[in-house]
């Protein structure tokens, strides 16, 4: 147990210290759209 954090740190943690980030999809999921498109391109 002594690789766990102790409550104490956690608790005296800045959280103004981490970095913002902008999230991006890595893979998005494709519409319903999207995927009536790509089965009117199969059938022809």
């Amino acid at each position: 147990m002594s690789d766990k954090p102790q409550k104490a740190e956690v608790e005296k943690f800045d959280k103004l210290k981490l970095k913002k980030i902008e999230k991006q999809e890595k893979n998005p999921l494709s519409s319903k759209e999207m995927t009536e498109e790509e089965k009117q391109a199969g059938k022809s």
